[in-house]
């Protein structure tokens, strides 16, 4: 107990101290967590044996990433990226994969062992790349869209190489023991524990197909079926922890299952993913899980750094350190020219490759897969976890590459990929973040139909998960608004983020529709005059409903009464509006407020008049309530 108690400080402590920091310095929670394994691991021998069977129950992360991942497959999104997942993505993960292969086979390898070299290396970093596009505002790129289209096929992609690796193992599937009993390929990988159950042990072929299917359908059937009734059974107990119980034993259920028929947990957890995608209880499900997949993923990426056998990387760094360039090179070059085939320009298409250039955590999943199913000798497994955790720590390095470049490199039009507009409607909803959406539900919800343009690709992505359409594109542009109906629309919403883009699109909006009602949302008060002459109907200040409202409820707790409270917000409120439009013709775009002294005299005055009229609402209520 107290050994299990140290361990378990070591690497909580290990975690909390590397990952913090690394994601301080841009370089992403994976590297974190592998640094944190080096660390307690090879440079500081706190950890020793216990490493790899610490490993195979942190595999169990992997199993909870693949059950979410599912989850976040809607069949809607997937089928509007369907040419980057089927093309970009299948091309590079399948030239890739050949391309290493080949190499591998070039050092006397086996072809199947090449295979699962070329397999294993095709795959980039999820976690680094997404993260790192994040943070750099280039999601919404044409090359960041291309980037997250591979990515989303390399995580799809993993569940049939899953399925695809035991078939190229070299040992014999199962042996006979001198006592009688069977063991099976991969036992020895599991600690000596071997496996006590299974259901498809000394059935056909037809028969273990049979068994296989049966098992994949009782999971289909039950996610359809059986999933409502157990989770209103679970909510009437009312115990918050019951949910993450269920959670658990979905997934722990259905990996036990597939493990029963010899199928690959991770394929189950998929599996059950996808089925319950479009269940209300997904939210529910992945608020649940995410915790625990990513502590169990940030052990399994500690126990691979702590892993890494360092005596090998000092005994031949040049080699290693050549061969992750190697890869880096050959896997840059295949995206550069599938990039080129794609029509990727300029910065999208550098953007692009250098992003994806990397092996990734996926790598470290499918080596040590692949070494328990006795595909991949464990000292070749060795130097490949070296060659992707090398890849890994030069990612930082390629974006800096990027960036280098793209200082470098002259603008050639615009940088995003607008989606087809197929729709047109009464409203058009310009920009649908946190104040856009709102604007949306409320008139969607009261039956009215909406066109929704957001230039933001996750933000668009997010909205289609829940079951709202919108369009990506940039709203300003004259070509978006026309196919959304503009020469139609009753009613067009400015709401996007950037207030000089809100200007601009009521200006233009205004000129080609002088009879459209516009609504738009401003930042400040100076943006209000702005839109006030660019030609906008309702002006809604972002912050000022909500300051009202406070101002109210602090009326209503010094002492005035509810309706006095009320009576005064609207006084205030019609005060506002009138005094913005009167502020509106002494505003000067080119000289401070403090400065404009028609301005400040305009302002003062309508200060007085807005205390003369709360005094003279007051002696109203007075006589009313008198």
């Amino acid at each position: 107990m107290e050994n299990f108690l140290y361990q378990a400080s070591i690497y909580l402590a290990a975690a909390v101290i590397a990952v913090p920091f690394a994601a301080r310095l841009g370089l992403g929670s994976v590297l974190g967590y592998l640094a944190a394994g080096i660390i307690i691991g090879p440079l500081l021998g706190l950890v020793g044996s216990e490493t790899r069977e610490l490993q195979h129950f942190a595999e169990f992360g992997v199993v909870v990433m693949l059950f979410l991942i599912g989850l976040e497959l809607e069949p809607r999104a997937l089928w509007d990226m369907r040419h980057r997942l089927i093309g970009l993505g299948g091309l590079q993960i399948g030239v890739s994969t050949l391309a290493l292969m080949a190499a591998a086979m070039a050092t006397g390898q086996s072809w199947s062992v090449s295979l699962a070299i070329g397999l294993s290396l095709s795959l980039s970093s999820t976690a680094i790349v997404l993260q790192t596009l994040s943070e750099k505002g280039l999601m919404q790129t044409g090359g960041g869209r291309s980037a997250f289209s591979v990515l989303l096929t390399q995580d799809i992609a993993v569940i049939p190489i899953l399925a695809l690796l035991p078939l190229l193992a070299s040992a014999p599937l199962a042996k006979i023991n001198t006592d009688g009993s069977i063991e099976l390929a991969g036992d020895h990988a599991d600690g000596g524990h071997g496996h006590s159950l299974s259901l498809v042990e000394g059935l056909p072929g037809w028969g273990v197909t049979l068994v296989t299917i049966a098992a994949v359908g009782a999971v289909v059937l039950a996610g359809v079926y059986l999933t409502r009734p157990v989770f209103r059974y679970i909510h009437a107990s009312r115990l918050r922890e019951m949910y993450t119980a269920l959670a658990l034993m979905i997934v722990v259920g259905i990996s036990f299952l597939m493990t029963l028929v010899g199928l690959s947990p991770a394929l189950g957890a998929f599996l059950a993913g996808v089925v319950l995608a479009n269940s209300e209880f997904r939210h529910e499900l992945e608020s649940d899980l995410e915790p625990f997949k990513g502590l169990l993923l940030g052990l399994f990426f500690i126990t691979v750094g702590a892993g890494i056998n360092f005596s090998m990387f000092f005994s031949e760094p040049g080699d290693l350190i050549g061969l992750a360039l190697l890869v880096i090179v050959a896997k840059g070059v295949i995206l550069y020219v599938l990039g080129r085939a794609f029509r990727l320009k300029g910065r999208d298409r550098w953007l692009f490759t250098l992003s994806l250039a990397q092996a990734g955590e996926f790598g470290f999943v499918l080596i040590a897969f692949s070494v328990q199913r006795s595909v991949i000798p464990i000292a070749i497994s060795e130097k490949l976890l070296l060659i992707i955790a090398l890849s890994m720590l030069i990612t930082p390095l390629l974006f800096i590459i990027y960036d280098f470049i793209s200082s470098r490199m002259k603008d050639s039009g615009t940088r995003h990929e607008a989606d087809a507009i197929d729709e047109q409607g009464p409203v058009i909803i310009a920009g649908i973040g946190r104040f856009g959406q709102i604007v949306n539900r409320l008139v969607q919800a009261s039956g009215f139909k909406t066109v929704v343009l957001d230039s933001d690709m996750e933000t668009i992505q997010l909205m289609r998960r829940f079951g709202f359409k919108g369009f990506l594109g940039d709203p300003t542009r004259p070509e978006l608004l026309k196919a959304a109906g503009l020469a139609k629309a009753r009613v067009l919403v400015a709401a996007m983020n950037d207030k000089d883009a809100v200007t601009r699109l009521v200006g233009y909006a205004r000129r080609e529709r002088p009879d459209l009602h516009i609504i738009a949302r401003a930042y400040d008060r100076n943006h209000v005059y702005q839109l006030y002459r660019a030609g906008a109907d309702d002006i809604v200040r972002e912050t000022f409903d909500a300051s009202l409202r406070a101002g109210r409820y602090v009326l209503e707790n010094v002492g005035l009464s509810e309706f006095e409270a009320d009576s005064a917000e609207r006084t205030f409120y019609a005060h506002d509006r009138y005094a913005v439009q009167q502020l509106a013709e002494v505003w000067n775009p080119n000289i401070p407020a403090r400065e404009n002294t028609a301005y400040i005299e305009r302002a003062r005055e309508l200060e007085k008049e807005l205390e003369i009229a709360l005094l003279n609402r007051e002696s109203r209520d007075d006589k009313k309530s008198a």
